[in-house]
Order: structure tokens, then sequence, then C-alpha cells
């Protein structure tokens, strides 16, 4: 080992993809690469074609390599095994574990005798189905994961679905919460109480909800006449999206756009412009973008599972029992939105105690210790 601990983190997809994991890997890898006894590089992979194989993103050196098929999310990346088996590395890190990428690079670094650590990054399902699916996965990966020098959790309740269904340890677990990035909103940015607003922030995938968001428009529009609809991110659900926002009569009430992960003061200020921000997932473990938006004082909607319904518990966010519920979700945004604009009491929203919430320093202090800890 050299003077440099030499670390690669792993994830499947990186910028200029972004989502919560992304955001982690994105926050914490440029900590980590300013401190004087760790390097950091990061491989992913390039469905596309059309990215550089090799890049410098925010001071860190960005590996991509190529994997198919295109279009779906359990694709192949054979090359990963390469990467990490001969790069020189004294330690992995998986970061995520939903599709094929982490199985592979964690064989690798085992084959090579690379001590490994893994990320889950994952909320556990509100489908019985899916969960069942989840179990089963976490059963035939179990001997890999509990391989790994560390597990590294984002919430108790992540911790608890390894130790019960991949067989990990208590002592092999360490919980490390996703931090936020507190960027003070420009001066002139606040609620607009003309266009009451409604932002979700994330990657537009199906299990992310904004569907039901788009569906629930109509009941919302009967409350709060003048309500806009932001959804925030990329992803392959946003064509859907935009049709169902035309076959209900919403398209002009929706609008779609995306913010660079380096732009943390355009975030900010998306955020800050909102009457209330809205995340109805399926599942999540520690959502960035939530976190950020409590950081920043603005109330949060959120479907009530795992990690979501933790945030909730905790008084930082306002869950909805039923986000499928059209006139309930209308019901939960309205009384955020005319509270925000004086028409109704505010006492329903959450006071969360922001001097609490973790940092992105502070996960990357945890991060560092893990990492000296693990070699």
């Amino acid at each position: 080992m050299g003077t440099a601990l030499r670390v690669l983190q792993v994830a499947a997809r990186f910028f200029p993809d972004m989502g919560g994991t992304e955001t982690h890997v994105y926050e914490t890898s440029r900590r980590l690469n300013a401190t004087s006894d760790i390097t950091v590089e990061i491989l992913t992979t390039d469905r596309s074609g059309k990215l550089p194989s090799r890049e410098n993103v925010a001071g860190t050196v960005v590996h991509r390599v190529a994997a198919w098929p295109q279009e779906k999310d359990y694709y192949l990346a054979p090359a990963v095994a390469k990467v990490v088996g001969f790069g020189s590395y004294d330690l992995v890190h998986c970061q995520g574990i939903h599709n094929l990428v982490p199985p592979v690079a964690m064989a690798a670094a085992r084959l090579r005798g690379i001590p490994y650590i893994v990320s889950p990054h994952t909320g556990g399902h509100s489908s019985q189905v899916r969960n069942t699916a989840r179990r089963v996965q976490w059963g035939l990966l179990g001997p890999l994961i509990r391989n790994a020098r560390r597990v590294i959790c984002v919430a108790e309740f992540e911790s608890h679905i390894f130790m019960r269904q991949a067989g990990v340890a208590a002592d092999r677990i360490s919980v490390v919460p996703n931090g936020v990035s507190i960027v003070p909103p420009s001066g002139h940015v606040k609620p607009d109480t003309s266009e009451p607003l409604v932002v979700c922030v994330g990657r537009l995938e199906k299990y992310k909800g904004q569907r039901h968001l788009v569906r629930a428009l109509p009941s919302l529009i009967t409350l709060v006449p003048d309500v806009r609809l932001m959804l925030v991110g990329r992803g392959p659900d946003e064509p859907e999206l935009r049709r169902l926002a035309d076959r209900l009569g919403v398209v002009d009430r929706v609008s779609f756009t995306s913010i660079p992960p380096e732009d943390r003061q355009a975030m900010s200020d998306c955020i800050a412009r909102a009457g209330v921000v809205a995340l109805l997932s399926e599942y999540e473990a520690h959502p960035v973008a939530v976190m950020e938006a409590v950081a920043l004082g603005r109330p949060v909607v959120v479907a009530p599972t795992a990690g979501l319904g933790e945030l909730a518990a905790a008084g930082l966010a306002q869950s909805v029992a039923d986000p499928a519920d059209e006139q309930l979700v209308a019901k939960t945004l309205g009384i955020y939105l005319l509270a925000s604009a004086g028409d109704s009491p505010s006492e329903t929203r959450p006071t969360p105690e922001i001097s609490t919430l973790p940092t992105w320093d502070g996960c990357a202090e945890a991060l560092a210790r893990i990492y000296r800890e693990s070699v």
C-alpha cells in the first residue's frame, strides 16, 4: 500500500445520470479526495456509448465501462471485473445493490483478495411480491454481502433488512445517514403564493411515484386553482408522465427540468420556491432531496414506505397513507399549499429539529474511518 489508501467506489450509474445514490457518491468522493491519506476513484457504466471512458468530475477520476441492454435496469457490464481486479486498489466500495453491477464487483474483488464494503442504498418495497423477490435476491447475494468487511446502511430499518434477510452480523453493519447540503437560497427566492408550487425531486422512474402527483393534480386544482407541479429529474418514465399529464388535461400545469449535481444553489432555490415538496416513492432508503427540503424549512409530503415513513415518524415529514388515493394526496398537498398562502392554519406542518440533521462532511468522515479500518 502506498502513502494514500486507493479506494474504488463502484456505482451502476453516475454523472450525468443523477439520483439519490449518485448524489451520495458525488458528495462523499469529492470530500474524501480532500483528505491526505485517501484517494477515491469511481467506476460506473455507460449504456449510451457516448460518454468518455475516463473523466475528472469535481476532482474525482471517473471510469466508465460499457453496459447492455441499454433500456433495462438489470444490465450487464462485464468490464467491471477487469477494472476492479487489475486497478491496484486497496479497497472496493460497492454503492448500491439493485442490479448486476455490484455482484460482479464484489465477486471480482473477492477473487483477487481485495477487501470490499457494501452500501446497499435500498429502502425495501411496498409491494409484497417485490419484497419477496428482494428477499430471494438478498439470500442469493448473502455469501458475497456477508464477506464484505462492512455493510454501510443509511438508516436503521435498512440495517435490520440485511441482518434479517442476508444474514449479516450486527457487528459488521454501520449506519451512516446521507448528508444534507444546506445552501441558503438566493435572497429573492421564496414560495410563490400567486402560483403555488409542488416540487418533486428524483429520477423519473415508476417506483418514484411521480405519476401519483400527476394523477392528483385535477383534484388538487379544485382546492388550489393556480397550483403547478414541477418534476426535477430525468429518467425513463418521463415520456409516460408527459402522456399522463396530457390525458388528464393538466399538461400546462406540469413542468419538467433537471439541475446539475454541482449546482447546489440552483437546487436550493428550486426547493425554496416550493409551497410543498413531495416524494411518493414505493421504496426509499434515506432520500437526499427530502432531507434538503427539510433543511430549508419546506413542508414535505411522503409515502409511508420504509425510509420515508421513518422520516415521517421522526416528525420531519407528513405521510400519505395511500399514495394511489388521488383525493387524499390532493387534500394533503392542499393543506400545506393553503397554509403557505396564509389561507389555513400552519400548525399541521411538522416542525423538525434542523440542527440535528446529518451533513455530508460528517458522512464523508464516517466513511473515511470505515475505509481505514477495513484494510
